[in-house]
């Protein structure tokens, strides 16, 4: 059946649309790019149905049964989707922002890149779902169900106009956020020991290779990584945030290399932060900025630690970088 006479079926009704599937259950719905905004789609049979970069802004989708459907780049900024089975969907890069997931399933879905901004994951099925790189700024995820193989690596936790934060799991992701903007919490936190590392550096792509390689291995040693994107224009509220995350920090890694943007941030962060250990890196064969004198009266601000590569770092990782930073952890607490 053509892509029309499927959108004609459903412009009829959910009613109509399920007895047909009913009749001829073997043929999957083509729908790709449809617009079927503010439809009422509520129980719509729609398993496997192709509806990559279709347009369900507001539809109604309560109850829908979407398992295995493509949603890929589709638009369901709005959309009901209370109780719908999303079981291995795919929603790469979709727009959810603002979309109701109460009760949904979406065990096995790929929600990779989703953009899940302000929208509602209450009681939803996240088991074996993988949501690497998902936006996830203002989302509400109360008693989400999650599994260890739930993919949630570097979550978005800030607006698409701000610069980039990322962090790891959806309840670390929230915490941070309402430490951002709630001054009684950041009071809290500073009585508490973390296992949080700050990673500031470049975002070039040649300096990204170095700050995942450090961050994944960090990963690996049980610290909680979280990197600072400097890429994007710098404001008050840009040092604000970084200074934000550092005291939630128990330690900073600043890599220098080819880094300017990062020295008026450590400024703010190594004279207010006495506590607070921090080791600069650079790549070999770089001269440390000019003015990298005025951290030598700060005895938590340790030696710069020159690196040939990112391999060559992850080998001296744990005595040249986490050893140093780890013992001035002690020594200042």
């Amino acid at each position: 059946m053509a892509n029309s006479e499927h959108l004609e079926l459903l412009r009829q009704g959910v009613d109509v649309w399920n007895a047909w599937r009913t009749k001829e259950p073997s043929i999957t719905p083509v729908l790709i790019g449809a617009n079927l905004g503010e439809a009422n789609l509520n129980e719509a049979f729609l398993k496997g149905a192709n509806l990559s970069e279709a347009f369900l802004s507001g539809a109604y989708l309560r109850h829908a049964i979407l398992s295995g459907a493509n949603l890929s780049e589709a638009f369901l900024g709005a959309a009901n989707l209370d109780g719908a089975s999303l079981n291995g969907a795919n929603l790469i890069e979709a727009n959810l922002r603002g979309a109701s997931l109460n009760g949904a399933r979406l065990v096995d879905a790929n929600l990779t890149k989703a953009d899940l901004t302000g929208a509602v994951l209450v009681d939803a099925n996240l088991e074996h779902a993988d949501l690497t790189g998902c936006r996830v700024y203002g989302v509400s995820a109360w008693n989400v169900n999650l599994s260890k193989r739930t993919k949630q690596q570097d979550l978005i936790i800030t607006r698409a106009d701000e610069p980039t934060v990322t962090t790891d799991y959806l309840e670390v992701a929230q915490f941070i956020y309402l430490m951002l903007h709630n001054e009684k919490l950041q009071r809290v936190i500073d009585t508490i020991t973390s296992k949080v590392v700050l990673i500031l550096g470049s975002f070039s792509s040649e300096r990204k290779l170095v700050l995942d390689a450090l961050r994944d291995e960090l990963r690996n040693r049980n610290y909680a990584p979280v990197v600072f994107d400097f890429e994007k224009p710098k404001s008050r509220t840009t040092i604000n945030t970084v200074t934000l995350l550092a005291r939630m920090a128990r330690f900073v890694i600043a890599d220098i290399s080819d880094a300017k943007s990062v020295l008026m941030e450590l400024q703010a962060i190594v004279a207010s932060s006495p506590k607070l250990p921090v080791l600069p890196i650079i790549v070999a064969g770089q001269n440390e900025p000019g003015m990298f004198d005025s951290f030598e009266p700060y005895p938590w601000f340790l030696k710069v630690h020159p690196y040939e590569n990112p391999a060559q770092l992850l080998v001296d990782l744990k005595d040249r970088v986490i050893g140093p930073l780890e013992t001035e952890v002690v020594k200042l607490r």
